[in-house]
């Protein structure tokens, strides 16, 4: 057995992502909200997303433009920008109001959000066009994506151990909101984020 596509697709995604918008928002959301939650909404997420990518191919541009993706991306973005810092102040009990259903839907949507038309699809749908594996490709990315989300939030999830959780919330909060201009930039000039 060949297993070029389960390899290629692996370095791919670790590279690819490493670093990534996406797991510095998995480092952001797992550095305020329960780790294993993060991570669950995270890769499910990034498995879904892949899962498209593989199976329907280049045919998801075509049901959901690309500049509606970008423009919920940047709303979701600024919107949780804005809750994070308006909840920096705030004991942590009145925080955790948001549930425990709530942390992975929103994970999840943000993650789905974020990966719609990213290069890491684009390279999934690519590789399997190339590789004529589509299993071996989804392996591929399934192991790196859970490789890359799990350091993602192991490190979110310490970074509360050396900074305090006001200061994190705020840096969070404004990272989020930067983001979101992001996005939405690249809604109105395609390509202003070349990642």
């Amino acid at each position: 057995m060949d297993l070029t596509p389960l390899l290629a697709s692996f370095l791919l995604v670790v590279v690819a992502e490493l670093g990534d918008k996406t797991q510095i928002a998995v480092i952001t959301l797992s550095s305020n909200h329960n780790a294993l939650l993060v991570f669950t909404g995270g890769i499910l997420a990034l498995l879904l997303v892949s899962g498209v990518g593989v199976v329907i191919g280049g045919t998801l541009a075509t049901v959901i433009p690309l500049p509606v993706i970008r423009v919920a991306s940047a709303v979701l973005f600024l919107a949780f920008g804005v809750y994070t810092i308006l909840s920096a102040g705030k004991k942590e009990e009145q925080v955790e109001r948001l549930g425990l259903k709530s942390v992975a839907l929103l994970v999840f949507s943000m993650v789905t959000l974020m990966e719609l038309g990213d290069k890491t699809q684009l390279a999934v749908v690519a590789l399997t066009a190339e590789y004529g594996s589509p299993l071996l490709v989804y392996a591929g990315v399934a192991m790196a994506f859970t490789i890359i989300t799990g350091l993602g939030v192991l490190i979110g999830s310490r970074f509360l151990r050396l900074v305090p959780l006001r200061r994190v919330k705020l840096g969070s909060g404004v990272v989020f909101i930067l983001f979101g201009i992001a996005c939405l930039l690249n809604a109105v000039f395609p390509g202003f984020l070349s990642a």
